[in-house]
């Protein structure tokens, strides 16, 4: 089969014939229709500090998703050949305290699909059936590929209850665009997106946030000021990673105030630590999904019709993959998809 390998310890992925995988008992094969590029693959490819650090070639990249079933192993009871589904990336131990405790996603010895085992930029992906998530209702392929980083944003969104609240979300990318899409969806009265990007920014003004800032000609405090608020957000999602906008972010925040951090900084950095404790601000770190909360959450979402096919802003082949990779790498559009029926 056809595979994006990162077959040497250097920058760059390679179009190249590997064997199919194999299957055990509980597992299944599926037959990838779509995959979505995501900021991890760009890390890989560009063999940066991290990768080096992270990854054992050779490697079959990728874990954003969907695909058809085509074969289950013989433990297998719930999930049937032609099944469309999408998988978890997360794949843990199963006998950790967490895992036994129902809190998989605090997997001590979590292994990452296309990051500790081979993943999902091929025409065959193999999971055990634990990690698999059929979709039971209609959906479009484009948006099932991105369940898995579409998680992080609903995971990150619904940590503290948004109904009525003002919400500041710092770093327009992907993720962050969709945890807009989600806030608006589940009944905040403000919701503030920040970035250095036009094109990001106009993208969140599609989605509906009620102001999308460049942070390069108008600061935190200009858009509290536009929108009338007096005592600053209440809720706060981190997606960026940067410094300056996670002290800002703690900066406009009301006292009492709650932020989830997703976006991973690059090195350590210093905070206002009085600010945080004389305002009392809860600071919550968020990685991955909820197995499977998340998953169910995104799903109803969906149905209850939340819109993410603005986020989606590049489609390219497979084959095609080098254009799909400087798409995702220019840092102005939303979520890239290969198509592997292409």
């Amino acid at each position: 089969m056809k595979a994006l390998v990162k077959e040497k310890a250097e920058p760059g992925l390679w179009l190249v014939d590997v064997p199919e995988p194999e299957i055990g008992p509980g597992d299944v094969l599926i037959k990838v229709l779509r995959t979505g590029i995501c900021g991890t693959d760009l890390h890989i490819r560009s063999w940066d500090g991290w990768a080096r650090q992270t990854i054992r070639t050779p490697l079959v990249a990728g874990h954003e998703f969907v695909g058809e079933v085509v074969e289950t192993g013989r433990a297998v009871t719930d999930i049937q050949a032609g099944d469309l589904v999408s998988g978890e990336g997360h794949l843990v131990c199963g006998k950790c305290r967490n895992c036994l405790a129902g809190r998989r996603h605090l997997c001590r010895a979590t292994v990452g699909l296309g990051v500790g085992r081979d993943g999902a930029f091929a025409e065959y992906v193999a999971l055990p059936a634990t990690n698999v998530w059929v979709h039971r209702v209609p959906v479009d392929l484009d948006v099932a590929a991105i369940f898995d980083p579409f998680g992080n944003a609903v995971h990150t969104a619904l940590s503290f209850p948004l109904v009525g609240e003002d919400v500041l979300i710092t770093g327009a990318g992907p993720i962050g665009l969709m945890a807009a899409a989600v806030a608006r969806h589940a009944g905040a009265r403000h919701v503030v997106i920040t970035d250095v990007s036009a094109d990001r920014l106009e993208l969140a003004r599609k989605i509906g946030v009620s102001l999308a800032l460049d942070v390069r000609e108008s600061t935190v405090a200009d858009g509290q000021r536009t929108l009338g608020l007096r005592e600053g957000f209440d809720i706060g999602l981190e997606m960026s990673g940067s410094p300056v906008a996670m002290r800002d972010m703690i900066a406009n925040m009301t006292h009492g105030g709650r932020i989830a951090m997703l976006g991973l900084p690059a090195e350590e950095f210093a905070v206002d630590w009085s600010r945080i404790v004389t305002s009392m601000i809860t600071i919550k770190g968020v990685y991955g999904r909820e197995m499977f909360e998340t998953w169910y959450a995104m799903t109803v979402l969906l149905e209850g019709g939340l819109d993410l096919a603005p986020v989606i802003t590049g489609r390219h082949g497979y084959r095609d993959h080098e254009a799909a990779f400087a798409d995702a790498v220019s840092g102005t559009g939303g979520k890239v998809i290969l198509d592997w029926t292409a």
